[in-house]
């Protein structure tokens, strides 16, 4: 079956490329008889399931100094989700990673920032935007917005065609160039390993969710992310939000990421 979308796809945008241009492409795949349909599928939830209306989290980089203070953090969403360790980091796979401030916003003025600031290492991860560009570009559907929020990623869809990767503005996919199943350290039996040619990213610990559990890198951050129902006023993400000054990454892209940060 995935050699079979690969070769579908590599033939549909030859012709693109022609002169066709992207929608044409795109009409093709959602007018396909293929799984790539748009059908809708109720999915109930678990009973003992954490739902929102629309998932947020809010970073406080207050309770940090240090680089060293976020790998508890990273390691804890690596070792769940089978997240390979490559010597190349051109082949790097990352799904929460710190970043220097000049990086993770570089649209904001720096010449009078404070120095805790402009020294601060910050975490950095998809941001699950109310208005995702990568889900627009995709052809088959592999990435998609649920209702709750969560940008999420069908990897036996994904064709490896990267345009949701040319489409982020944060950087925040990987693409594997090689099959990463052999630098898995210890392998996570409860979460599916990739493949060769597949695109990966957060996924906001949907499968920890599903069974009533906050995200991994929450539980190993001492109290520095919450997580919680954006669209509900007496949760905690609101209520750090009322009291404390956040601000979004290149939040003028009008993508809305999830993401916020206490500065």
């Amino acid at each position: 079956m995935m050699e079979s979308s690969r070769r579908r796809f590599l033939k549909v945008a030859g012709v693109s490329a022609l002169g066709l241009g992207a929608k044409p492409l795109l009409d093709v795949f959602a007018a396909s008889g293929e799984k790539g349909d748009k059908q809708k599928v109720q999915v109930l939830p678990n009973k003992g399931a954490i739902t929102a209306t629309r998932w947020a989290m809010v970073i406080d980089t207050k309770k940090f100094k240090l680089a060293e203070d976020l790998v508890p953090m990273v390691d804890a969403c690596n070792r769940i989700h089978n997240i390979p360790e490559f010597k190349n980091k051109n082949h790097e796979i990352k799904w929460i990673w710190a970043e220097a401030f000049k990086h993770a916003f570089p649209t904001r003025d720096r010449r009078f920032l404070p120095e805790r600031i402009e020294n601060l290492p910050f975490l950095v991860l998809c941001n699950h935007c109310e208005n995702p560009p990568c889900v627009r570009v995709c052809p088959t559907q592999a990435t998609f917005k649920r209702k709750d929020g969560i940008v999420h990623m069908d990897y036996h869809r994904c064709i490896g065609c990267r345009f949701c990767m040319a489409a982020c503005p944060y950087g925040s996919r990987s693409f594997n160039f090689r099959d990463p199943r052999p630098f898995i350290k210890e392998r996570n039996p409860k979460f599916p390993t990739r493949m060769k040619g597949v695109v990966e990213k957060c996924n906001f610990c949907t499968e920890r969710l599903a069974v009533g559990k906050m995200p991994n890198c929450v539980e190993a951050a001492n109290g520095a992310l919450t997580f919680g129902d954006l669209e509900d006023p007496g949760s905690g993400v609101r209520e750090l939000l009322r009291s404390n000054y956040t601000i979004r990454r290149k939040q003028g892209l009008g993508t809305g990421p999830a993401a916020y940060y206490i500065v």
